[in-house]
């Protein structure tokens, strides 16, 4: 009987750790992005033609290895690997990089990294001034720069998008008062109508009355 009892709780146990695998490989599973491959931690998004807008936004928390080389990446999302806290190793090598504002989130993150052979692979396609040149080599000024440029830009979109609302607000505006006064004018004219008819009316009935008592 001890034995039986023996084996049955060593199976509960063994079962209990089966399922404790099963439910750590399936969540594994399910937290690995599309269109990405998993095997236990390393996530391999290499080769997947991913650039900046469709490359996963998270990872699995508990990430080793990411291999996102020989794709169209020309930046980062921001803070796409902060939350890596496990990571170990990154491949970014055969992307066209893009020397612009767009790349100091990841040039801030090559710079604390110790990893020379990670660095020495990441360089600029583009712009031609910049082709070839490390990213952690970029300088800071020459970027924040370009930001400007690109934060004009949007200001100037945003300062044209609002002139024309406020014309388009003004239109309506003007229609509105069009309508109203037209509006107005209209319930003047039928108002009055109404009141010479009524008036008509009147001296109707007195001119009648006037012509009963005289043939009275």
């Amino acid at each position: 009987m001890l034995s039986n009892g023996m084996g049955l709780q060593t199976g509960c146990v063994i079962m209990s750790m089966v399922f404790s695998i099963m439910t750590a490989a399936s969540a594994a599973v399910e937290a690995c992005p599309s269109p990405c491959s998993c095997i236990r931690s390393v996530v391999d998004c290499s080769r997947r033609g991913l650039t900046t807008s469709s490359m996963p936004t998270s990872f699995p928390a508990g990430t080793t290895e990411l291999r996102l080389y020989d794709n169209r990446l020309t930046a980062l999302p921001v803070g796409v690997l902060d939350a890596l806290t496990s990571l170990r190793s990154v491949s970014l090598h055969g992307n066209p990089w893009s020397c612009d504002c767009g790349i100091l989130y990841l040039r801030g993150w090559l710079l604390k990294q110790r990893n020379d052979g990670l660095i020495r692979n990441v360089s600029c396609s583009s712009p031609p001034g910049l082709q070839g040149t490390l990213v952690v080599n970029l300088v800071e000024h020459d970027l924040l720069s370009s930001c400007r440029y690109w934060f004009c830009d949007l200001a100037l979109a945003s300062q044209i998008s609002l002139i024309i609302f406020i014309i388009i607000q003004a239109l309506l505006l003007a229609s509105v008062i069009f309508f109203l006064r037209r509006f107005d004018r209209l319930s003047k004219e039928a108002r009055q109508t109404t009141e010479e008819s009524i008036a008509g009316g009147d001296s109707g009935d007195n001119e009648y009355v006037m012509l009963k008592d005289r043939s009275t």
